[in-house]
């Protein structure tokens, strides 16, 4: 009776409108943007054009005359937006750190007198800048704190690696606590923790599901999971972005009618989702 009326709260709740909020670009925050990207592209083209007749120096690396018969190493417009458009604001990122990548960190200061093609430092230090492109979400490069204090006595008593596969020598307790603990919290019989990737992501899921199999995939996954459902060979529907409502539905189709044309039974019904989006990743099979 417990377990009936669970089903039926969660499903009047998916019935409800789903809804994400996320802020708004300002309207003159993106016509600007655009607007300054266009001049930007313009005045690319026009020094193209000075760089073609040898009026303006060419600082990016180009093709050789003597190979231009093999595969070209650069896209036209990559590599124009690379000169042209990256070159003049990469200043903005790149920057180089000199310390613990925490909330804070500290950024050497540079100079730049050809229009950010080369950099000279000023010895100056920029303290306390407040870091908003890490990867450190859960504070685990702090060089103090819970985690730098855990991961001490991990160290001490683990070692810093494990020099081995699991499947010979590096199957820790860890490991199997770890993914027990993921098993009990997902709610399903079993899991399988692997260290993260992008070779990780699109070599394994091919292992996982093949022919014959759907993946049921969120339409923000990063690009690694993307390739590992393309290289399966399994058909691939996408719902809207942490939308169970959505995933509900592709999920109940597909059990209702099955492969295309045939109609038989899915082999496997693989959901792939990100934990923490870009970065982190957790796949869950379904059968």
């Amino acid at each position: 009776l417990g377990c009936n009326n669970h089903v039926v709260c969660t499903a009047s709740l998916y019935n409800k409108a789903f809804v994400e909020q996320f802020e708004e670009t300002p309207l003159l925050v993106a016509v600007l943007t655009y607007v300054g990207y266009g001049i930007l592209t313009i005045f690319g083209y026009l020094r193209d054009f000075l760089r073609h007749w040898g009026m303006e120096k060419c600082h990016v690396a180009r093709e050789r005359e003597e190979q231009k018969d093999f595969v070209p190493l650069y896209q036209d417009f990559e590599n124009f937006y690379t000169r042209n458009l990256y070159m003049r604001i990469r200043d903005n990122w790149n920057r180089p750190i000199c310390s613990v990548p925490g909330a804070k960190m500290d950024l050497l200061e540079r100079a730049s007198k050809d229009y950010n093609w080369t950099f000279q430092h000023t010895g100056k230090v920029v303290k306390d800048v407040i870091n908003m492109g890490s990867y450190n979400y859960l504070g685990f490069a702090e060089n103090t704190g819970r985690c730098a204090d855990a991961a001490t006595e991990s160290t001490h008593h683990y070692g810093v690696g494990v020099g081995s596969t699991r499947r010979e020598m590096g199957n820790l307790d860890l490991h199997e606590e770890l993914e027990q603990l993921v098993a009990r919290f997902l709610g399903v019989e079993s899991s399988m923790a692997f260290g993260m990737g992008f070779a990780t992501n699109s070599m394994n899921i091919p292992a996982l599901a093949g022919k014959g199999c759907l993946i049921l995939s969120d339409e923000l996954n990063h690009a690694s999971l993307v390739l590992g459902a393309r290289l399966s060979g399994s058909i691939i529907r996408v719902f809207k972005h942490n939308n169970m409502a959505s995933l509900e539905k592709l999920l109940r189709d597909a059990i209702v009618h099955g492969q295309p044309r045939t109609r038989r039974p899915w082999k496997k019904i693989l959901i792939l989702v990100e934990g923490i989006y870009r970065y982190c990743t957790f796949l869950r099979g379904i059968i």
